[in-house]
């Protein structure tokens, strides 16, 4: 009961370093709006050959699909309604390159389960939250990048003795995202494991708190934001068990647009502004920046 009530108490603390705006109330611990890179918007840029560009110009602002449950990467306080994150800055600054101010964004959280089929109604113009590019979702959508690489890892109560790896994982309970890569990873690789879903990962690490669950398994960027907010309760474990390519989405055949995504990664990684946004957002968890993935500039197909 003792540790049932405290881990309820830290549960309500995550969700209160998440609204912030009461007085009294802890920080939000994440991206500062002033410690932020600029970029600088290609005022001049044009793509005709993109349908998708050419709607989101004449709407006047890019609709960008992304996450917000994801401390460091892509996570959306509550309170202000102001999404913050390395995800985050990766759309701003690829739109500046498009010719779109990044204050003009319009961020539009979508699940897992449902990136490919909001791509595929135009419900956004891209994607941008820790979208792990493969060979099965290239049949669906297109993808411009990497841009980073992640790995598959595990989060647990910092008291867990039992659990040091995806090895340990027989008849525990773990916790991910419905419709996700890792999830669907802990099916076919670890059978025994008895996993949990919900649409959001802030889910699953309330139920590690509340001792529902024994383990949260995703990408270890996305656990070390959880791990950073309450690192005296939780932990990440073991070393990463797969390579998790993130790309940026976008509406199957739309190439124009892809290989437009490219080129404007592959400039700001180039001009610093990737490795200032990384320090910003992602790189509060204590994690150097790494150096960026290469760019697959696969052909159209």
């Amino acid at each position: 009961m003792k540790h049932t009530l405290r881990a309820l108490a830290l549960a309500a603390l995550l969700l209160a370093t998440a609204a912030c705006g009461k007085p009294g109330s802890p920080p939000v611990k994440g991206p500062q709006p002033e410690d932020l890179p600029v970029y600088k918007v290609d005022t001049g840029f044009s793509l005709p050959a993109s349908r998708t560009w050419e709607k989101a110009k004449k709407r006047g602002r890019l609709v960008v699909g992304v996450k917000e449950d994801q401390p460091y990467m892509g996570e959306k306080d509550p309170a202000s309604g102001r999404y913050s994150g390395f995800d985050i800055e990766i759309a701003k600054m690829t739109a500046a390159s498009l010719g779109f101010d990044p204050a003009t964004i319009e961020f539009r959280t979508i699940a897992s389960a449902n990136r490919e089929t909001a791509l595929q109604n135009g419900q956004i113009d891209y994607y941008v939250g820790t979208y792990t590019i493969n060979d099965n979702r290239k049949k669906q959508v297109g993808f411009a990048g990497p841009y980073f690489m992640a790995g598959q890892s595990l989060l647990v109560r910092r008291n867990e003795k039992d659990i040091k790896g995806p090895e340990d994982l027989d008849g525990k309970k773990v916790c991910s995202a419905a419709g996700s890569t890792p999830y669907q990873r802990l099916q076919k690789d670890f059978p025994k494991a008895v996993l949990v879903a919900y649409d959001t990962y802030s889910v699953c690490v309330d139920n590690l708190l509340t001792y529902q669950v024994d383990a949260v398994s995703t990408d270890d960027s996305i656990l070390l934001g959880y791990a950073a907010k309450v690192p005296e309760e939780l932990k990440v474990v073991g070393k990463p068990f797969s390579k998790e390519p993130y790309g940026i989405g976008v509406p199957r055949g739309d190439d124009a647009l892809r290989l437009a995504l490219d080129d404007a990664l592959e400039a700001d990684e180039k001009n610093g502004d990737w490795k200032k946004a990384y320090e910003a957002t992602l790189g509060l968890s204590g994690q150097p920046a790494p150096k960026p993935p290469a760019i697959d500039r696969y052909p159209a197909g």
